[in-house]
């Protein structure tokens, strides 16, 4: 989930119109970022393009989609994030994205919404 959110921001900072973006995450390979980047377009967080060929997997991204920014939304917070995983962790859970990402959405709605 970690580098799934590191390649989020890192598509979210590439200029509009970038083309393609060449994201880079410090001790991650190129093709751990490529498998990554092509579960997130799968999943409908961003838009990537595939230039894959036999044997070899590359993905890159073009830019978020609208469930890409409202995860980075709701994932923002540094401190809700963490706190976001260790529960999912601590209750013995695996990292499923759809739970995270409701737990990061409740987190946000107390934030903001009166008790």
């Amino acid at each position: 989930m970690d580098l799934a959110r590191q390649i989020l921001l890192a598509v979210e900072q590439a200029p509009f119109n970038a083309g393609t973006i060449d994201v880079k995450v410090p001790g991650q390979s190129d093709e751990t970022i490529s498998y990554h980047v092509m579960l997130l377009h799968q999943a409908g967080l961003l838009q990537a393009t595939d230039f894959s060929t036999m044997g070899n997997r590359e993905w890159k991204p073009t830019s978020l989609t609208w469930e890409g920014h409202e995860f980075l939304e709701a994932s923002r917070n540094e401190t809700t994030w963490r706190k976001t995983l260790a529960t999912v962790k601590d209750k013995g859970g695996g990292t499923i994205f759809e739970v995270v990402k409701s737990l990061l959405v409740e987190a946000a709605k107390r934030a903001v919404l009166p008790p």
